[in-house]
């Protein structure tokens, strides 16, 4: 089952979770909808660190081991 999350483009943010700009927010809502058809369930947390990922704050080792920590939740 598909349940849809709250993304707000005139404020940029994607459940509550603020993004610099749109392209950043657009490029992580399009990586969140593919997950999402594989079964990954979105949190406010787990979104702070694709942002971050796609930003460049974080690594590719580091969102790793976020995943394997499950920092997500």
């Amino acid at each position: 089952m598909f349940n849809p999350i709250e993304i707000d483009r005139s404020n940029l943010t994607i459940m509550g979770v603020k993004f610099s700009d749109l392209k950043s927010l657009e490029s992580t809502a399009n990586a969140l909808g593919s997950n999402m058809f594989e079964g990954y369930e979105p949190t406010p947390k787990g979104i702070e660190i694709i942002r971050d990922y796609v930003a460049g704050k974080i690594t590719l080792p580091e969102l790793v081991a976020f995943a394997k920590e499950k920092a997500y939740v």
